[in-house]
């Protein structure tokens, strides 16, 4: 794939006045040209330089004042982050000097590149796919050890590979009947139906899997999603804020205060978690709070974990039954708190303990309890370990290949569709070019992954000479 874009960009690669140093960054034909224009170094050219080296100049402004003096590295086309001739230009982090710069590299004939032009441009020249181009933005943005991990997994092209494989088991298939199409008239089949339905379940096993990892990769990328619910003022909005440690949630002993679900986000020793407080489970005519009401159930159902907020001075079994009652055992975590627990005394505590023991067992289902007092802080260390503990068993590892991307995920749907059409038409004993047809739909959501055309009739044609030899 060829670059359309002949032009020289330039762009700052870093935010002036958060460090030292600031970064600009230059690419294109004209690199070295514009950087001779603008920097004059102490010894030497941009031009005349060797690849992988740093030159010490001096930045001068069109009155002759001096601006800053500057380190300049030299990469060469095409071994180059975007495969063309770059520079990087190694400035004070001064806004005013970056800006300056940006300037007079603009005036002699660079232009200031589009958001994200220099991993777009990577990408036209080959030196990465479009996942791993798409992965760049995640390594930036990963505030995790484990996000951080997945982020530079794809961007090594460890789900490059994953696809890869994917895309060599579909381009065998489609080889096989193009080839059945193209000696049609003479009644030869080159693909036995019984391998190409085996090799049509393994592929298509690949496939749901990659897909269901979207799941653990979105739980990574966007931290794991706890909701928080229970019965009006029963402490979820004060838990909220302790976990935070900032009163991040209105907090009143009016029932109802929380109308609607608010969010956030907080890192537990490397883990991310999403905490969802969510509006007080009740009975209510105020349109506006059962709207927030109906959102918590919407809320709740997307929850990996469930934390059922419980009012140890109210009467348990209502609020048992309405917590449980909104919970998917099989897939979701159920924490039950009992919070105020440290208005109760010893045996009042060991009596509601039992309660909850007794209704949980009656349900058939697990549930983690946990004595907590939001307001006091008690419990708090044991709920996080709890968290922690938990987490384990929702992402088991981050070193494995997980999708992260919603589109992705969605290609990868709708790929897994195409394969089972596929499968079934296989079954039926329809014609070939209908099954081919089924297959190149599969290619092209793999496809719309990578960024590459798999789907050229000349793609398959070389695969078809490269594999099966016809009469030499």
């Amino acid at each position: 794939m060829t670059n359309p874009y002949q032009d020289t960009i330039v762009a700052p690669a870093t935010t002036p006045g958060t460090g030292a140093i600031s970064i600009i960054r230059i690419s294109g034909p004209e690199t070295f040209r514009i950087v001779d224009a603008v920097v004059q170094l102490k010894s030497g050219t941009a031009s005349g330089a060797m690849a992988y080296t740093i030159h010490f100049g001096s930045v001068f402004m069109e009155d002759g004042s001096l601006l800053d003096e500057v380190l300049v590295s030299v990469f060469r086309a095409p071994h180059s982050y975007t495969g063309e001739d770059s520079a990087e230009i190694s400035t004070h982090a001064s806004a005013y000097i970056v800006q300056e710069l940006v300037g007079l590299l603009l005036k002699a004939g660079a232009r200031f590149a589009q958001p994200g032009e220099f991993t777009r441009r990577a990408f036209l020249n080959g030196k990465m796919d479009l996942a791993q181009a798409e992965a760049v933005a995640d390594v930036i943005a990963s505030n995790t050890s484990a996000s951080h991990r997945v982020a530079m997994n794809q961007l090594k092209g460890g789900f490059s590979a994953e696809l890869a494989s994917l895309r060599e088991q579909l381009l065998e298939m489609a080889s096989l009947l193009e080839l059945e199409l193209d000696f049609s008239e003479e009644d030869v089949e080159f693909a036995d139906r019984k391998q190409l339905e085996a090799l049509l379940d393994t592929t298509l096993e690949h496939v749901e899997r990659l897909a269901s990892s979207f799941r653990q990769g979105n739980m990574i990328r966007n931290g794991v999603p706890v909701a928080i619910v229970g019965a009006a003022n029963a402490g979820k909005s004060t838990l909220l804020n302790a976990l935070v440690g900032e009163d991040r949630a209105l907090v009143s002993d009016i029932a109802g205060t929380t109308r609607d679900t608010i969010e956030e986000v907080l890192n537990i020793d490397g883990i991310l978690f999403r905490f969802i407080d969510t509006a007080g489970i009740r009975e209510s005519a105020d349109t506006v709070e059962k709207m927030g009401i109906d959102r918590t159930f919407r809320k709740l159902s997307e929850a990996e974990i469930v934390l059922g907020m419980l009012d140890a001075t109210a009467p348990l079994l209502p609020q048992l039954e309405s917590v449980c009652s909104r919970i998917d055992f099989r897939s979701q975590k159920l924490f039950l708190l009992l919070n105020k627990a440290d208005l109760l005394d010893a045996e009042g505590v060991n009596k509601n303990v039992t309660i909850i023991n007794n209704f949980v067992s009656s349900t058939e289902n697990k549930a983690v309890i946990i004595l907590l007092s939001a307001k006091g802080g008690s419990g708090l260390p044991e709920l996080k370990s709890a968290l922690k503990e938990a987490e384990k068993g929702l992402i088991p590892n981050a070193d494995s290949v997980f999708v992260t991307n919603v589109r992705h995920y969605e290609a990868l749907v709708q790929a897994a569709s195409a394969l089972r059409d596929c499968r079934t038409s296989l079954s039926s004993a329809i014609p070939s070019d209908l099954v081919a047809e089924d297959l190149r739909r599969s290619l092209s959501s793999i496809n719309a992954i990578l960024g590459t055309d798999l789907l050229d009739p000349e793609v398959i044609l070389h695969n078809i000479f490269r594999n099966h030899c016809i009469g030499k």
